[in-house]
């Protein structure tokens, strides 16, 4: 149902011709939703796991925080865990999964490879959230430039799709208004992002993806 409902955009194939193609590939959302399967929390009862389908996106959420002290920002340094070993085991012998721990290497490593954007996930009180957008990769010059503040900001409004105010991004970024105008700043600096608006104290003034 995954495979269906994802939307398509026309791309160059190795036909030379151009053809339909997922914005997000298959084995990269698939390897999201084993992920999830593989490590959600089924002791949290009322709840699963939750895929949802954007234009623009995919967002993979499941019941259960990452372990100890890991750093949502910094996914490759997670470290091996198995919530559930003995399902993690089952889906190794069957071929589903792979080496524990590999997962979330190899949906960077996928994504990366395409030049899209690195996956972002997120931590509530009571889930763990993956979203693979389908949006172009920063070229490495960029990133390096860009304070993590920046790219936090910019991961916000890639997550919403939507052009929004700097009250609105503060808000859904965790930072202060002040703050998030800096790094919008930055942003439009680096011709990320585009302002709308009619003057600095215009209240329907709004920021988007360029």
């Amino acid at each position: 149902m995954i495979e269906e409902w994802v939307p398509k955009v026309r791309a160059l194939a190795p036909s030379g011709r151009f053809e339909p193609r997922p914005i997000i590939p298959r084995n990269v959302w698939l390897e999201g939703l084993v992920n999830a399967v593989l490590h959600r929390s089924y002791s949290m009862a009322g709840d699963h796991v939750r895929v949802e389908i954007f234009p623009n996106r995919i967002e993979i959420e499941n019941p259960g925080r990452f372990p100890g002290l890991a750093d949502p920002t910094k996914p490759l340094s997670i470290s091996r865990y198995a919530r559930n070993p003995r399902i993690v085991r089952v889906c190794s012998d069957l071929g589903i999964a792979r080496e524990l721990g590999e997962g979330i290497k190899r949906i960077f490593g996928e994504m990366r490879r395409l030049g899209l954007s690195d996956p972002i996930y997120t931590q509530t009180s009571g889930s763990v959230r993956l979203v693979l957008s389908s949006a172009d990769a920063l070229p490495d010059d960029v990133r390096a430039a860009l304070p993590s503040g920046a790219r936090k900001v910019l991961d916000t409004l890639r997550m919403e799709g939507r052009p929004m105010s700097t009250g609105q991004v503060a808000d859904l970024a965790g930072i202060t208004r002040p703050t998030a105008g800096r790094h919008l700043q930055t942003l439009r600096d680096h011709g990320l992002v585009v302002w709308d608006g009619q003057g600095p104290k215009d209240p329907r003034a709004s920021w988007a993806l360029r």
